[in-house]
């Protein structure tokens, strides 16, 4: 068996500005030895959080009590062409993922905007691509597997549709997510166009912008008149990925130009509305056709916060107009664009911010060492007064009690969180705020030791 590392010290996010010091940082070699430690850990009673890649602009993984990193647990398992199905290690970063998928000729059906996350980060957090026929990437779960707070471990599938809609997209709230089985589909290729478009015109054509493209998203820049627009389609020609050169460039304007508009921004903010404007007049228009997920994801190193709701796909434009007149109205600094991307409605995941409608995704982000509060706050009252959702990985301001109200599916996932975690062993100071307590009516283990789930739990091993 290979041994847990241990160590201590201080943990940071990736943007930097979320920090804790747990009791002890533990990267597990296996199944057993996370078992182990958890069980150790609810005995004695201290909690448990998991962390990935750090990619959360919240306080979710921030704890005083045992940090479980699960890098040893990754890679690809097994490979089920012919059904469709892979499972994989929670700890696999998607990037990997992504490579490992191609070798064997397949996908991932959508992706994200970036891959630098674990598996379990992201799709525990309701992350998600564009695309008005797909959902987040949890959607694409058929099973996982949970490590739970006396060490017994549970297969969540369709046998318990309960318990596999909560553990979708549980925040790790329930358990310790060793791995999942994956739907996915034969590799493809995607034809990439990047251009500018008014932003009147792409707002007024928004519909058929969204549903004549497999994948539609853009940008706006607060103060320009223009938008960034991105149309991703599946294509049966060669692939014809950018010269590198241009891809260099590519690269330089979207990180280093950028990072100096933004740091430019910083030091004058009153600059910031012309510099929006010349940014958006560098934007080149571009088309290429390459394999998917080098289509879907970019390479981003401007650091930043951000806060993303969803909102009902039809009140997409109206939202983006209240909160570009908010931003001229309280005069905010706001160099970052904000980002537009649409999904499905989702009824597989409880948490699911898209649950039972067709949403759209506002992103909104604020550059490191700036004041994003201000802005945040007054995008959240915009979103919350058009019945918006917030992004679970996401910074927002909301507690428990305001969120139920908007999850048709909350007491549903309260119950399986009470039968799954009753002490709390998951739990931390951000789910306290988010999810409010773990819930009394069946709390209680049964009798026997279990939490209700039959034979499907077993001992840990």
């Amino acid at each position: 068996m290979t041994k847990s590392t241990s160590t201590t010290g201080a943990w940071a996010n990736w943007t930097g500005d979320q920090s804790c010091t747990p009791l002890r940082i533990l990267r597990p070699g296996s199944v057993d030895e996370i078992a182990a430690v958890t069980a150790q850990a609810a005995a004695d009673g201290r909690t448990v959080r998991v962390v990935g890649a750090g990619h959360s602009f919240d306080d979710q993984v921030c704890t005083d009590g045992l940090l479980l990193n699960l890098d040893r647990i990754s890679g690809l398992r097994h490979v089920d062409p012919e059904a469709g199905l892979v499972t994989v290690g929670a700890g696999t970063r998607l990037a990997d993922l992504n490579l490992q998928l191609a070798r064997h000729g397949l996908a991932l059906p959508n992706l994200g905007d970036i891959d630098r996350q674990s598996v379990a980060g992201a799709l525990s957090t309701g992350t998600h691509g564009t695309g008005r026929a797909l959902g987040n990437l949890a959607t694409q779960i058929e099973a996982l597997d949970l490590v739970l707070a006396d060490g017994t471990t549970l297969t969540c599938t369709e046998d318990d549709p309960e318990v596999l809609r909560a553990a979708r997209l549980s925040l790790g709230a329930l358990g310790v997510i060793t791995g999942y089985t994956l739907r996915v589909v034969p590799a493809f290729a995607l034809r990439a166009e990047t251009r500018r478009m008014p932003l009147a015109e792409t707002l007024g054509r928004l519909d058929e912008l969204v549903d004549a493209n497999d994948h539609f998203e853009f940008f706006l820049f607060p103060h320009a008149r223009s938008a960034l627009v991105k149309l991703n389609n599946r294509t049966e020609d060669p692939v014809r990925p950018p010269r590198e050169t241009a891809r260099r460039i590519a690269e330089f304007a979207e990180n280093g130009l950028f990072e100096a508009a933004c740091r430019a921004g910083r030091r004058f903010p009153s600059r910031i509305p012309s510099l929006n404007r010349a940014v958006t007049r560098l934007m080149t228009p571009s088309e290429h056709v390459d394999r998917s997920d080098r289509v879907f994801a970019s390479r981003r190193s401007v650091r930043f916060t951000e806060m993303e709701w969803a909102v009902p796909r039809a009140a997409c434009a109206e939202v983006l107009r209240e909160i570009l007149r908010v931003i001229d109205h309280d005069r905010l600094d706001v160099g970052f664009p904000v980002e537009v991307r649409f999904v499905a409605p989702d009824e597989l995941s409880h948490l699911s911010p898209a649950y039972g409608r067709e949403s759209a995704y506002l992103a909104v982000h604020m550059y490191r060492g700036m004041a994003w509060e201000p802005y945040f706050r007054r995008v959240q009252d915009v979103a919350l007064a058009f019945g918006g959702r917030p992004h679970w990985g996401k910074r927002h301001f909301m507690e428990a009690e305001g969120l139920a109200a908007r999850y048709p599916a909350w007491d549903r996932f309260q119950a399986v969180r009470s039968r799954l975690d009753p002490r709390g062993t998951f739990t931390n100071a951000h789910l306290r705020r988010v999810l409010g307590p773990v819930g009394s009516p069946g709390a209680a283990p049964s009798p026997d030791g279990s939490h209700g789930v039959g034979d499907r739990t077993t001992k840990g091993r």
